[in-house]
């Protein structure tokens, strides 16, 4: 397992009975989480009292229960800095384990020994954009949803790369790939976070098990002819890393050489010293 176990700004305290405690800088939040499967003691005292929980309702969805929490805050991974804020359907802005694959990034592009560029699709809130930036490579940032990208540029500009050379793309990430081949330009490094279902902005149905392999059998088309990485993550579907290797090796080893390697993401659970799985990455380089 690939452990996100850096952070000083957010920690996992504790998972029991599909939800988890954790801490957001000096704020602590309880939320749902399918995988916290098991049934242990909440001895932790932030589980009684704290500062926000997020409810699923009987009827679907479910809302934010807020008793000290502000409209948003900071918080550091190194050099980089993200802005939190509380969302609809328990999310944050931001997903810690990824910081794993923040680190193997700016590892390879720092050490590249040549300028790198790095093509972020389904890029969120940029959390993988700014540390590809910080590490010194030129981004291009695509997403779908507008929100999305603005609060990424917020969280590029809170990094002191509001100046970085970062192209930000609001757009259907397969559209914007098959123009990026017509025109001939190509990236050295790609990274994908694709969602188990989706809408693109004309709707567009995007489903994981049906798009991943043509998807990413795409993207190939825009490599350079001297690839540094490219990374594959997978959450909510459940997709083994198995599965993630399988069509990295079917579609970049095959084409390029290299390998890939694939594993599980986890958080430390401060609690009791475990980790709390948190879907699966591939990691395929040249």
């Amino acid at each position: 397992m690939w452990r996100s176990d850096k952070w000083k700004d957010f920690e996992v305290i504790d998972c029991s009975d599909g939800e988890k405690l954790e801490r957001w800088g000096k704020y602590t939040l309880v939320r749902p989480d399918p995988q916290a499967i098991w049934h242990t003691k909440r001895e932790h005292h932030a589980w009684r009292n704290p500062d926000a929980r997020y409810s699923r309702s009987s009827q679907g969805g479910g809302k934010w229960d807020k008793n000290r929490l502000p409209q948003n805050w900071q918080i550091n991974y190194g050099e980089l800095t993200f802005n939190i804020k509380p969302m609809n359907f328990k999310h944050t802005g931001l997903f810690p384990e990824q910081a794993a694959n923040w680190d193997y990034a700016m590892n390879k592009i720092r050490n590249a020994g040549r300028p790198i560029s790095v093509l972020n699709l389904f890029a969120y809130t940029g959390g993988a954009t700014v540390a590809c930036a910080k590490a010194g490579a030129t981004v291009c940032h695509v997403d779908a949803a507008k929100g999305m990208v603005a609060w990424a540029k917020e969280n590029a500009k809170a990094s002191g790369l509001e100046d970085a050379p970062i192209r930000w793309i609001i757009d259907d990430c397969s559209k914007f790939v098959e123009r990026e081949i017509r025109r001939g330009r190509k990236y050295d490094a790609i990274i994908m976070d694709p969602p188990s279902y989706g809408r693109g902005p004309s709707g567009e149905v995007w489903k994981l098990e049906d798009n991943l392999f043509p998807f990413v059998d795409l993207c190939a088309g825009v490599l350079s002819d001297d690839p540094l990485f490219v990374i594959i993550n997978s959450y909510t579907t459940g997709l083994s890393p198995s599965t993630l290797t399988y069509i990295a090796e079917t579609v970049f080893t095959k084409r390029f050489g290299g390998h890939s390697v694939s594993d599980e993401l986890g958080l430390p659970v401060s609690e009791n010293g475990l980790a709390l799985p948190c879907g699966a990455a591939c990691r395929w380089e040249r």
